[in-house]
């Protein structure tokens, strides 16, 4: 991934930016520890921050959501991976393919606080997103 030089976009399609995070128990709603689906679209929201900041020296606006599918769920302990690729490149927007796997779950069968890495991951949530930057 090239630098942004300030003023300077370098956005190009097949750019990727990921992060990983484990989701606490705090963030837990629903029975048998679901967090709910807009834990995945706020964590699109930072892959797309920083996209921008990589690609354009901005944090940019978020203007839509599209295709946002809830695939399989997300709980609490589990260890995700949020990626996002640029899919489209216009003079000021920006359109992206959103993916959150689960990397790693816990698992209490095996102790309170086993976990286990999830080979393959487990694809939860998918969308598509445009962002506006100056």
């Amino acid at each position: 991934m090239s630098e942004n030089v300030r003023g300077r976009s370098t956005a190009e399609v097949g750019t990727r930016v990921v992060h990983r995070r484990y989701v606490p128990y705090s963030h837990a709603h629903y029975a048998g520890n679901l967090v709910d689906g807009a834990y995945s679209l706020a964590a699109f929201g930072d892959v797309a921050t920083e996209m921008c900041i990589v690609t354009d020296g901005d944090e940019g606006l978020f203007a839509s959501y599209s295709d946002v599918q809830f695939l399989a769920p997300v709980r609490a302990g589990d260890v995700i991976e949020i990626s996002g690729e640029l899919v489209r490149v216009g003079r000021r927007s920006r359109e992206m393919t959103f993916e959150v796997r689960v990397v790693g779950r816990g698992n209490p069968d095996r102790g309170a606080s086993a976990a286990d890495v999830l080979s393959p991951p487990i694809v939860a949530t998918t969308a598509r997103g445009v962002v506006v930057v100056p």
